[in-house]
């Protein structure tokens, strides 16, 4: 029997795009344009190889083009860790070096960089050691001063909420010190804020962070002329009355033309977190936005479809090596996993891997716009 390939696409055909855009699992995502190139990185725990870099042209159809982390440098990673490993990272363009900050909530803060994200990632290199330090996001100001925003885990540092600056060396070779505090969550409703990122825009410092948790949370925006605080806040993009459930934690983004977007995960349980994208609305005084369908105006690469599911069953049957879009759930080997043909193909040696491709997902299901 046949098995029939679905296929999920967020490109209309028509200059619209519709909600999610990833109907695949990419935790926790950050994302830059630099020039006309846009690139996503998200979480990957104890999966390698680890850091996903994600490419498109016009922020509707992406592309796995590689990985910035190729094993987690720890022994006991050698061995699946659920729940351990690469968390929720920042990706960041800063002196023609693409650097990414990611957290390891046992180990502690890490740095990868290189000069091109198709190419090879440097090795990661500690610049905070220590437990319960998570989610961090560098920033360079105007003054060439630098500084790293972050969070906490309660399950390894006994507290959470509360989001921390640091200033830090503007190449990212350490902390000059641990910094402060600069929000407690605990102290105006928006309990578990992390995953926090920092933005500075028309003489504003802007922090964008989701709270409330995974699946049942919103995103807040923090905002402040001094980049020390204190910080106003307003809750910008909240589930309402859709099925669209803890709509959170993602990257500011604009565009050549001035558009500015949103990208953000929904968590959909077995599925994962699939990510989501909203146009930005900075009108003064607006509240939550309509629940939108489809959204339009939007200029896509229709060469950019990747028939992901296709590709691999193609894989399956000509024994292949595993390609981009899976990881191992610890640390590999390049030769780890082959793919036999068979009639739905079977996967020999150490063959314990993550698939991340398109599947079919339901009728598009909108958010709420995003409002500063």
């Amino acid at each position: 029997m046949k098995e029939k390939v679905y296929n999920w696409y967020a490109d209309l055909g028509d200059g619209d795009y519709r909600n999610p855009i990833l109907y695949t699992d990419y935790s926790d995502p950050d994302a830059i344009r630099v020039g006309d190139d846009y690139f996503m990185t998200a979480s990957s725990f104890c999966n390698t190889p680890g850091l996903p870099i994600l490419h498109s042209k016009d922020l509707v159809n992406w592309k796995v083009i590689n990985y910035a982390l190729r094993n987690i440098p720890y022994p006991r990673y050698e061995t699946p860790q659920h729940g351990c490993g690469v968390w929720a990272p920042a990706i960041r363009y800063h002196d023609g070096e693409f650097i990414i900050f990611f957290p390891m909530p046992d180990e502690g803060i890490f740095v990868t960089k290189t000069k091109n994200p198709w190419g090879e990632w440097s090795e990661p290199y500690p610049i905070f050691e220590g437990k319960g330090w998570i989610d961090p996001c560098p920033f360079w100001d105007d003054d060439g001063r630098a500084y790293m925003v972050s969070a906490f885990a309660k399950s390894r540092i006994g507290f959470k909420s509360i989001l921390n600056l640091a200033e830090m060396k503007p190449d990212c070779s350490g902390l000059i010190d641990e910094g402060r505090h600069i929000f407690d969550g605990n102290e105006n409703g928006q309990v578990t804020i992390e995953g926090p990122k920092l933005y500075k825009r028309n003489g504003y410092y802007y922090i964008m962070a989701p709270a409330g948790g995974v699946k049942p949370g919103w995103q807040v925006v923090l905002r402040s002329k001094n980049i020390w605080g204190p910080y106003e806040y307003k809750n910008v993009l909240v589930q309402g009355n859709t099925p669209v459930n803890g709509p959170h934690q993602g990257a500011w983004l604009d565009t050549q033309t001035g558009e500015e977007y949103f990208l953000h995960f929904q968590d959909v349980y077995a599925a994962g977190r699939i990510v989501h994208m909203q146009p930005i609305d900075q009108q003064e005084g607006r509240d939550h936005g309509d629940l939108c369908r489809n959204h339009h105006g939007r200029q896509h690469n229709h060469e950019q479809r990747v028939l992901t599911l296709e590709i691999v069953l193609r894989e399956y049957e000509s024994g292949n090596r595993t390609g981009k879009q899976h990881q191992k759930r610890a640390d590999h080997r390049d030769d780890h996993t082959v793919l036999e043909p068979g009639e739905y193909g079977r996967l020999r040696k150490h063959g314990d891997i993550v698939f991340h491709g398109e599947f079919l997902g339901p009728e598009c299901l909108g958010l709420h716009d995003f409002h500063l």
